[in-house]
């Protein structure tokens, strides 16, 4: 039974990327039925980063009050119905509104998700599940492309993802009794205390705000190198616009493999020197972003720092338990998810900024500044966590 809800996990790991990309393939279309600039994806987006930190920072209260099975259906079933809601849309500011329990929806399950696998399984699903949100994630263009080249409207792509989502949450629900079942295995306080944490609770927990501006570094790194690859190979290198997309495409490639690569290292490698693999790959990364020698190491580099990010995220996320205990990994797995996607969010429109303002040339520093900042952050914490005698061990189970 625990091995069927691992597979509904898996399943809904990919799922849940396939809106997450979405977007940035439809708005060259929507934005011209919707008669607004190009620049108004920015605004849409911002709006449902804002609702995705929300949601994550009070997914904890959510979680311990309902359950993580009745949270993550209820958070598919809100985004299955944000993707109706932009599939009947005939106005940006409807879609603004769409966008407010789209960003509500996803902050929340990935709160409780990824603190649920860190709690009850090893350290390799947690590779695993984000490789599959890589797969999801892929395919969700995919499906609006099929639309736009059958000629079918923008809407009809969100209204395929919706239909999805929507079976989703049907798996879901019919899953809830192995939810119950897996949570009551592992004796913590988390659900069966009634006792909540708040925000500021959690920032005070030793290693808790180094922790929180890795997270940050890790994902600004992380979606500034995507964004803004094929701006710099084609502005700055000086490489035609079509080759510069495929060549943007490697660095989500490098992820998704190395994630897949990384759920067998984990087995044999502990969380922290999983993170540490991947710092020295994405320094190596950027070095040859730096190195002038030629656009073929530089597409081997962004393929570098895509394998060195693969261990990160998933290797911080699974040790959460370990570092801050059972009774508080959800609260601060909660608050890792605010920050990171603060980081997402903002700082690739600070380069933007910073490339119009200054010059392309600085999108190798940007990345290493950040590089810099998660190193520091994630060794300090890490010393803060040796420091301290364990008072909950870790609860990660050895089943497959």
């Amino acid at each position: 039974m625990a091995s069927l809800l691992l597979a509904v996990i898996y399943v809904a790991f990919i799922s849940l990327g396939l809106p997450d990309s979405l977007l940035g393939s439809a708005w060259p279309s929507m934005y011209r039925t919707l008669h607004v600039p190009l620049s108004y994806a920015g605004i849409l987006t911002m709006i449902i980063a804002g609702g995705t930190i929300i949601s994550s920072l009070f997914s904890e209260k959510l979680i311990r009050r309902f359950g993580t099975g009745i949270v993550t259906a209820i958070s598919v079933g809100m985004t299955a119905v944000a993707l109706f809601g932009f599939s009947i849309s005939h106005s940006f500011v409807v879609l603004c509104i769409w966008g407010i329990p789209y960003g509500m929806g996803a902050g929340s399950v990935d709160a409780a998700l990824n603190n649920f696998v860190a709690l009850h399984y090893q350290s390799r699903h947690m590779s695993w599940l984000h490789c599959f949100w890589g797969v999801g994630a892929t395919l969700g263009p995919y499906i609006m492309g099929l639309c736009l080249t059958n000629n079918l409207m923008w809407n009809a792509g969100y209204q395929s993802i919706g239909v999805i989502q929507v079976v989703l949450v049907a798996f879901l629900l019919l899953s809830m009794p192995l939810w119950k079942k897996k949570e009551a295995s592992v004796a913590t306080a988390q659900h069966s205390s009634g006792e909540a944490h708040g925000l500021l609770d959690g920032l005070k927990l030793p290693g808790a705000k180094q922790t929180l501006i890795g997270f940050f570094g890790y994902c600004s790194l992380e979606t500034t190198t995507g964004l803004w690859a094929s701006s710099y190979m084609v502005e700055y290198r000086g490489i035609p616009a079509q080759t510069a997309a495929s060549m943007a495409s490697l660095f989500f490639l490098g992820i998704t493999a190395g994630r897949f690569v990384s759920g067998f290292m984990a087995s044999h490698l502990d969380d922290r020197r999983m993170v540490r693999i991947g710092l020295g790959m994405i320094a190596l990364g950027i070095v040859m972003l730096l190195l002038p020698f030629g656009n073929a190491l530089m597409f081997v580099g962004l393929v570098t720092i895509g394998v060195g990010c693969a261990p990160i995220y998933p290797s911080l996320l699974h040790e959460t338990p370990q570092n801050f205990g059972t009774e508080k990994s959800q609260l601060l797995m909660g608050m890792q998810m605010a920050s990171a996607y603060t980081g997402s969010t903002l700082m690739p429109l600070l380069f933007g900024f910073i490339a119009q303002n200054v010059s392309l040339a600085l999108y190798p520093v940007y990345l290493l500044f950040f590089l810099v900042v998660m190193a520091i952050m994630t060794e300090r914490a890490t010393r803060v966590f040796k420091a301290q005698m364990p008072i909950y061990p870790s609860t990660a189970e050895t089943e497959g």
